[in-house]
């Protein structure tokens, strides 16, 4: 397995091998935060890329809003595109596994598909750890296995049940309903809480 460290994403965002990318935001986490009547939710994107996302919940008013990517080249392109905005965002270029703050809400797109596999369980645990008191993690997953080697790393929903069960209230874990057409039946939708 090749290390998986900045330098290799940021390679891959420079040889534009960000296939996971939809370049805009993910329409299931957009539809969940619309859904949202607080404003102030600290919510955090962890593995970000290029965040489209982002602009999103900032267009919908939320204010309390983190970016955090191990590599630097991502978070530039979000400052790049919304400019005098990127003022109001958190944005962290370090290693999720590395942060401290707890938030309400942890927005889960194609991060957790990146990692080694063997990683998995670590995940779940700082995403426990990373929760305030009724926190949620919201997003989808890849819900079919890769033919070739990741990352991107997929996986079955029955594998995500019994990584996530043991410390989390499963809220949902299903087939996504709204994802993008060439995505369709292959996500899963969940909605996460630490127990």
């Amino acid at each position: 397995m090749r290390k998986l460290d900045e330098n290799y994403w940021s390679a891959r965002y420079m040889n534009g091998e960000a296939g996971w990318d939809l370049g805009y935001a993910s329409p299931p986490l957009m539809e969940y935060a619309a859904q949202l009547d607080n404003k102030s939710l600290k919510i955090l994107i962890p593995g970000a890329g290029n965040a489209w996302e982002i602009e999103g919940l900032y267009k919908m008013g939320f204010t309390n809003l983190t970016v955090c990517d191990i590599s630097e080249m991502p978070i530039n392109n979000i400052k790049n595109r919304m400019g005098n905005s990127a003022d109001d965002i958190h944005f962290i270029h370090d290693d999720f596994f590395n942060l401290s703050d707890q938030y309400d809400l942890i927005l889960e797109q194609t991060f957790f598909c990146a990692l080694d596999p063997d990683l998995r369980k670590d995940y779940v645990q700082k995403v426990m750890n990373s929760l305030n008191s009724g926190g949620k993690l919201v997003g989808v997953l890849f819900g079919i296995e890769f033919e070739t080697e990741g990352p991107p790393f997929g996986g079955r929903i029955e594998e995500y049940q019994s990584l996530f069960q043991p410390y989390f209230d499963i809220r949902k874990m299903e087939i996504c309903r709204n994802s993008i057409s060439k995505r369709e039946g292959n996500e899963i939708f969940i909605n996460l809480s630490p127990k």
